[in-house]
């Protein structure tokens, strides 16, 4: 049994791509560079956590899950 080919998408109009890019804006994000994204040992028995609490924080922010308001506007999606 053979596993479907996924569709090529091909980009035929170049400049019309990067005029489409270049109207959508960007984004920077700077990150502190003191924050710690592992998480210290816990000392307990068990799987250790992955990621720190603000490494966490920082990404549900980002997704718009982190904030009170939760606004679907205020998300970061593409």
């Amino acid at each position: 049994m053979s596993r479907p080919t996924p569709p090529a998408y091909k980009t035929r109009n170049w400049p019309s791509y990067n005029e489409a890019l270049k109207r959508r804006g960007s984004l920077t994000i700077w990150f502190d560079p003191t924050m710690v994204w592992e998480a210290a040992p816990t000392g307990k028995r068990g799987r250790q956590p992955d990621y720190s609490d603000a490494a966490i924080q920082t990404c549900l922010t980002m997704k718009g899950e982190g904030r009170p308001e939760n606004s679907p506007v205020d998300c970061f999606q593409p």
